[in-house]
């Protein structure tokens, strides 16, 4: 018996081992294919080309779980008659691998199910750079004539594990970063729980940063597109606390084309540091590239006026409650100070675009008013939405704008009810038509040269769009024709300057590709808290890392008065009180604002500015015009410097009194939403001049010194071993101490709200 026994499992190991090493239907041998260059490794499934590991090579660090999901490393939609049909991995037949050197892998997919074109295939091209711990990701798509493929996404990047104290960093416009990202998105309603960000538009350049904040390491995700074709970027939580990172591309969808391949790649690797480390690696290749060797401010194209401003008043309405208050402004800084004008036009806010013509205040009046204060220095930008038209408007009917509106994929406008109270809604036109370009090159030039404006403000500028409407003259779909046409507006729009005189463009938001076309961006989440409370991100100066000396950023929510209500919106919801001012409780905020705004870079901004604060906020109000002083004094740093990482000292924090609330009146009245947050009393910003000179910009907002001791080495910022440091204030460049063998010591008291910049000279 014992011996049947033994036969038998003799028998079934032999045919365990049959089914291992020779496979069945079933049972797969999990082999490898894999390139590494010294730096990182990586590894594809050598059966179905899925993404298993990616390795740190000094330490061996797997950023994926080792228990990871198997998800296909690409998708692709197809447009049908029944609808949109999504092909993966798991779809082909046949899939082959080739190595085709040492760092580069070549994956293709072919005999697909449900596909008829036999030549039909997937390419994926993955490349190790070489003495870079960064890899290069292409995909190619052919044999695809006859079909309407809308977006490939690619690359997936699934199963990757907890970094732990975790960080993700976005370039969201100027850039915001979180804690904990997993524990977030796991809040956020619904069965997707995604991030998704659209470059170009809101995501203002190609690059996140998900990093373990303490042992400074972590994953570096972007793109090399250098002609800003229209894609997403996402990061998904499935129910496993598994993250998923992605790309979804959009090509022009010809039938008559055959492959599709973006003209860029896809970049992953791995970092030593945090966010400003991942800007900075970004910088390299960004600085590169023609938005900034074709930057306005880099090439000297803006108008002095412009880099001069001192500060922006940013307020709304007739010319009484904007330009009066900002020459007894200007009076009180004796500094140049420039207008951000709303609601100068016709129409109502929000609803009536664009009919902005004639002024609400009337012509004449309105003319007077702007010559008044050009003769006092102030220039006035004025607010017009670069794409939107309100579909209750008489010119909506009149000039046939719908067929001029941009069209989503099933023939639909992307129409959005903005305004609370009138309840009318606004719609997208297509920046792809000439139409278009005809209709807003006119506004311009009427708001200019009739009505003596310095030049406008054209809100929702850094967006782009996909549009599917065949009969626009631009390609269908994705593709890059959204930012070529902005380009073209631009261009229109100044070929109607008058000479001799300074007219600029401003535009909502920061953005890479935008750099040629803008001359200054309006850049918000300074005031993150105002308008979108204790959400879990933090504001960070991402986009000025990387491109501070190649834009004007500018712009501030930081308001001491209760939002203003326009006088064309509905009368029943009006405040009582119009301009009443906010709680004194929130007085750090603004102050906290300010000083963001100021060590990071920007011209500062106050909004809804009004005489009667300088007695009732004088605290608040000395601190912005001493701001704006000391700024004024330090231009090669905060106007035209590069970015640095700040030297390291300890920061004190409060639990300071916040609000939230609209940039304009709300509709119950109740316009404030108070909350409390942790924030630093003092914040810094490190700037280096193109005279290779280091300015240290410090700004407190406690109401207690405090001492500043830092022990700097001139190596980490490129400065000569000896030399001399002086302090910046509002009265000018003090002389500090000097410095000798490349050890720089500074220790001096920060007084109460004091704001100065440290400078540090070689010689």
């Amino acid at each position: 018996m014992k011996t049947i026994k033994n036969r038998i499992y003799i028998v079934l190991c032999s045919c365990m081992l049959f089914y291992c090493f020779l496979g069945c239907d079933n049972i797969k041998i999990r082999q490898s294919a894999t390139v590494e260059n010294g730096k990182i490794e990586l590894s594809f499934d050598k059966n179905s080309g899925a993404f298993q590991s990616f390795k740190t090579v000094s330490n061996s660090y797997d950023f994926f779980d080792s228990i990871k999901p198997t998800e296909s490393l690409w998708k692709i939609d197809f447009l049908q008659t029944s609808g949109v049909k999504t092909i993966e991995m798991s779809a082909a037949s046949g899939f082959q691998f080739l190595k085709q050197d040492a760092h580069t892998l070549v994956l293709t997919w072919n005999n697909f199910k449900g596909i008829d074109n036999q030549k039909f295939k997937v390419i994926a091209t993955v490349k190790l750079i070489e003495n870079k711990p960064l890899s290069s990701w292409k995909i190619s798509v052919e044999g695809i004539e006859g079909e309407k493929i809308s977006r490939v996404v690619f690359p997936i990047i699934s199963g990757i594990k907890d970094l732990g104290d975790e960080n993700l960093a976005v370039p969201y416009w100027m850039g915001v970063k979180t804690k904990n990202p997993r524990n977030s998105l796991s809040k956020i309603e619904g069965k997707e729980k995604k991030y998704e960000w659209q470059y170009p538009g809101r995501m203002s350049l190609q690059c996140i940063a998900l990093y373990n904040d303490s042992e400074k390491f972590g994953l570096y995700t972007a793109c090399n597109d250098s002609l800003a074709y229209r894609k997403d970027f996402s990061y998904t939580l499935d129910g496993s606390n598994n993250l998923t990172y992605k790309v979804s591309n959009y090509p022009s969808i010809d039938e008559k084309s055959d492959i599709y391949s973006p003209k860029y790649e896809a970049i992953i690797g791995s970092f030593k540091g945090d966010w400003i480390t991942a800007a900075e690696q970004y910088r390299e290749w960004g600085s590169k590239q023609k938005w900034s060797s074709e930057s306005r401010f880099k090439n000297g194209l803006t108008p002095k006026s412009l880099e001069e401003t001192a500060l922006w008043e940013w307020n709304r309405g007739k010319s009484i409650n904007v330009l009066e208050p900002a020459k007894s402004l200007k009076q009180k800084l004796n500094l140049p100070v420039n207008v951000f004008w709303h609601w100068w036009h016709g129409c109502s806010y929000d609803d009536g675009f664009p009919e902005y013509f004639p002024p609400r205040e009337g012509e004449e009046s309105f003319i007077l008013a702007m010559r008044s204060a050009q003769k006092e220095g102030i220039k006035s930008i004025v607010y017009m939405n670069q794409m939107q038209w309100g579909t209750e408007t008489e010119s909506w009917q009149k000039e046939n704008a719908l067929s001029y509106a941009v069209k989503d994929i099933n023939g639909n406008t992307n129409t959005h009810t903005y305004n609370i109270f009138t309840n009318k809604s606004l719609t997208t036109m297509c920046m792809g038509t000439q139409f278009w370009k005809d209709k807003y090159t006119s506004l311009s030039d009427e708001a200019i040269n009739t009505y003596q404006t310095n030049g406008v403000y054209m809100d929702q500028a850094c967006f782009s769009f996909l549009c599917y409407d065949k009969t626009h003259g631009h390609p269908v779909g994705g593709g890059n024709y959204w930012l070529k046409n902005f380009g073209k507006l631009t261009e229109q729009i100044r070929s109607k300057f008058p000479e001799n005189k300074d007219v600029f463009l401003a535009g909502e938001g920061v953005s890479e590709a935008w750099l040629p076309y803008l001359d200054a961006f309006l850049t918000l989440q300074v005031s993150m808290e105002r308008y979108a409370g204790d959400n879990g991100w933090e504001p960070i100066p991402f986009f000025q890392a990387v491109y501070h000396q190649y834009a004007i950023t500018y712009g501030n929510y930081s308001s001491l008065i209760v939002p203003p209500y326009d006088e064309l919106w509905p009368k029943e919801y009006a405040p009582k009180n119009p301009l009443a001012l906010l709680d004194e409780s929130y007085s750090k905020q603004f102050l906290m604002e300010q000083a963001r705004s100021f060590v990071w870079g920007l011209q500062p901004t106050i909004s809804n500015y009004q005489n009667f604060l300088v007695s009732k906020r004088t605290k608040e109000i000395d601190y912005l015009l001493n701001l704006a002083r000391v700024r004024n004094n330090g231009l090669k740093y905060l106007l035209r410097g590069k970015f640095f990482r700040s030297p390291k000292m300890i920061t004190k924090e409060k639990t300071l009194d916040m609000s939230r609330l609209s940039i304009y009146a709300g509709k119950t009245g109740n316009t404030v939403t108070a909350f409390k947050k942790t924030a630093d009393l003092i914040y810094s910003g490190a700037w280096k001049s193109d005279d290779n000179q280091l300015g240290i910009a410090l700004a407190s907002i406690s109401d207690d010194s405090y001492q500043i001791d830092l022990s700097i080495s001139s190596d980490d910022y490129g400065l000569n071993p000896n030399g001399r440091v002086n302090i910046i204030n509002e009265d000018g460049a003090k002389f500090m101490t000097t410095y000798e063998e490349g050890k720089i010591d500074i220790n001096f008291t920060l007084q109460p709200r004091q704001i100065c910049i440290i400078e540090i000279i070689n010689e």
